[in-house]
């Protein structure tokens, strides 16, 4: 008699789904983070220097780094005050990163380019 695991009860054998490991799932994500658009919203106040310099700064970086894959949407807290409180902002200039996703918040003029890639999840060109 054959052994239990080789006797068919009349149940079709089960097809068995390759299981991805973390190193596969790892590497995928580090391609899809290569080829991800980018959608950013920027709140700002006005055209204050502060505004500006982070306009300046968040075009600057992400067009050295995520050149053609991003999007970047400015949006005066003044002239639209309710997009303001429904994505709860509290200071600014807050940038909101939409997509991809987990969604990200950063507060200030973005100057620091290794803070400003980090926040977004991004590595420097260097690393």
């Amino acid at each position: 008699m054959p052994p239990d695991d080789k006797i068919n009860y009349g149940v079709p054998p089960m097809k068995t789904k390759r299981v991805k490991t973390s190193a596969e799932e790892l590497e995928k994500a580090i391609a899809m983070r290569d080829t991800a658009k980018y959608v950013l919203c920027l709140y700002v106040t006005g055209m204050t220097p502060k505004s500006t310099r982070a306009i300046a700064n968040i075009r600057r970086i992400c067009d050295e780094h995520l050149k053609g894959r991003y999007g970047l949407k400015v949006i005066d807290i003044y002239q639209q005050p309710d997009l303001a409180k429904a994505e709860q902002i509290i200071a600014v200039p807050t940038l909101i990163k939409k997509l991809p996703l987990p969604l990200r918040k950063l507060i200030g003029d973005m100057s620091d380019t290794g803070k400003f890639l980090v926040g977004i999840d991004l590595s420097p060109k260097n690393s």
